[in-house]
């Protein structure tokens, strides 16, 4: 893919990644290591995405980025950095901290559905599980927010 091409696509979708990463790794410094190598990886190599389709596709290869650096030897060895966040209240906080530790599998759905819009069918494309998978991950997700919220 041309750089002109990465760099019209960053400018579109870079926060997008930059926030599904975010919410998969919980940490600012990964999440924008990743965005960085989801385009960097895309100017690296021969890509051809369908048109209307980038941000699917996008959001798909940072899923696939995220469980790789999860995966890896660094972040399993290496302690995490203090990331602090500023939030407009108070509530935004409490939110961000009850979504922040649900488990990986039910927070990515929620990421994607409440923030990114996404359907549930395109959730399961993304994620590369079920439809069914997607329902009871937001429904267990749920169950456990309005536990943790109350």
């Amino acid at each position: 893919m041309e750089r002109q091409a990465a760099a019209r696509l960053f400018d579109q979708f870079g926060d997008d990644v930059f926030r599904l990463a975010l919410s998969y790794l919980g940490n600012r410094y990964d999440a924008e290591d990743v965005c960085q190598g989801v385009f960097l990886k895309l100017i690296e190599h021969d890509v051809t995405i369908s048109d209307g389709k980038e941000k699917a596709f996008l959001l798909t290869c940072t899923a696939n980025e995220c469980k790789n650096l999860l995966r890896s030897f660094w972040r399993k060895n290496v302690g995490e950095l203090d990331d602090s966040l500023v939030f407009e209240s108070d509530g935004d906080k409490e939110v961000w901290d009850a979504v922040m530790h649900l488990p990986t599998k039910y927070r990515l759905v929620v990421h994607l559905y409440y923030y990114e819009g996404y359907s549930q069918n395109e959730i399961a494309d993304i994620l590369k599980i079920s439809v069914s998978a997607v329902q009871t991950r937001m429904s267990r997700a749920k169950k456990l927010l309005s536990k943790e919220l109350d």
